[in-house]
């Protein structure tokens, strides 16, 4: 059933709220990665306060969904995720990145979280590996893979996809935040990607391709993924870097840059949120 235009102004709401907790919790202790952390916002909500079958009391369901942020740098915007859905209280945000708080990047101790990520292209085998044994499980359930675009600089991403292919593993999903830069520049400058539908595409994958900051497409994209038969699709999804905040908006140096007072005053000005929230 096609997302309602009242139940689309609530996620983008959510997302307006996340922005402004994300960068409060990497502003209080001047470290951490805001620009992929907002590229991958509406993604990552559309998923978990919207489609995925995951239950933070009965987090051990074998049936449940995974995710899996391979782009594990992008952390903060899944703990805000994992918050909402009762892993942990919202409070823990002002832990991020503090000793015995919530990490950089996503490990084992923190509830909800499948698969630690940080080493690009890791997590995506992983996810692989989740999916071929709910396979043989007779599980209906999903995984969902997040890759950054820097990441498919990694051969082991290629080496995977090649795999999935070949095992016919159509209950992953993988989603590509495509927001087109990466820590030093551009993915141009870096390591051009070129014709990246048709690679999918070379390897056995059905190619979807979609706005990544547009609800009703991620809902269209991701609804298709869920029926696909055969075959492992990936969602190219467009994004940008830094998104919502202007002065991040595409610039590799928020990559992983610290957030001054300053700085942080403008994006809470822009998104509607305090300065001493």
């Amino acid at each position: 059933m096609a997302l309602t235009a009242e139940r689309i102004a609530e996620l983008n709401e959510l997302c307006r709220r996340f922005r402004i907790d994300v960068l409060t919790a990497i502003h209080a202790p001047k470290s951490g990665h805001p620009g992929g952390s907002l590229s991958v916002c509406e993604i990552l909500t559309y998923l978990y306060q919207e489609h995925m079958n995951l239950d933070a009391s009965k987090a051990d369901d074998p049936d449940r969904d995974r995710l899996v942020l391979s782009k594990g740098h992008a952390a903060p915007m899944l703990y805000r995720n994992l918050a909402e859905k009762g892993f942990f209280p919202v409070e823990e945000m002002s832990t991020l990145r503090r000793m015995g708080g919530l990490a950089g990047h996503p490990n084992m101790h923190t509830p909800g979280v499948e698969m630690p990520g940080g080493p690009l292209g890791q997590g995506f085998p992983a996810a692989q590996g989740m999916a071929m044994a709910l396979k043989l499980n007779g599980s209906p359930a999903k995984v969902y893979a997040i890759l950054g675009d820097g990441e498919l600089n990694e051969g082991v991403i290629w080496e995977t996809a090649m795999s999935a292919a070949k095992f016919k593993l159509d209950n992953l999903i993988a989603i590509v935040d495509y927001n087109k830069v990466q820590l030093d520049g551009t993915t141009d400058e870096i390591m051009p990607l070129g014709d990246l539908a048709g690679k999918w595409e070379s390897f056995g994958w059905t190619v979807l391709e979609c706005d990544g900051h547009d609800i009703e497409a991620l809902d269209f994209c991701v609804s298709v993924a869920d029926g696909a038969v055969g075959a492992p699709t990936v969602i190219i999804a467009n994004t940008v870097k830094g998104k919502g905040v202007s002065f991040m908006e595409g610039q590799n140096a928020w990559h992983g840059k610290a957030i001054d007072d300053e700085s942080f005053a403008k994006a809470m000005e822009e998104l509607g949120g305090e300065i001493n929230a």
